[in-house]
């Protein structure tokens, strides 16, 4: 499915409104000025709310599950909006797909 390319300075939250930041390690390719992200880059969330007793889950990191399917960079598929991924706890337990509130809207990938 087509979507707007995600960057490094995206604006994505956990599924409960944490900020997760994208750190796209690949700078060779650009959108809107900011690097592309790619399925193979980190993303990790800070303040996740998130407990569940007796012990807490908070998120802390993204998986990143499928990228364009056409679309490359550095031969990594790009990331795009919606995204397909989960966020993770520390323990790896998913906690459900982040939410992508904004980003770039001029380049779009399959």
């Amino acid at each position: 499915m087509p979507g707007a390319v995600l960057h490094a300075g995206a604006t994505v939250t956990c599924p409960h409104g944490a900020p997760l930041t994208i750190v796209a390690a690949g700078p060779r390719v650009t959108v809107s000025g900011s690097t592309a992200a790619v399925v193979t880059d980190q993303g990790f969330v800070t303040g996740c709310p998130f407990t569940v007793p007796p012990k807490p889950q908070p998120c802390v990191s993204t998986r990143w599950l499928a990228g364009a399917a056409r679309v490359t960079a550095s031969g990594h598929p790009l990331l795009v909006s919606p995204a397909g991924a989960l966020c993770l706890s520390a323990e790896r337990i998913p906690a459900g797909p982040p939410v992508v509130s904004g980003t770039q809207t001029r380049v779009v990938a399959t």
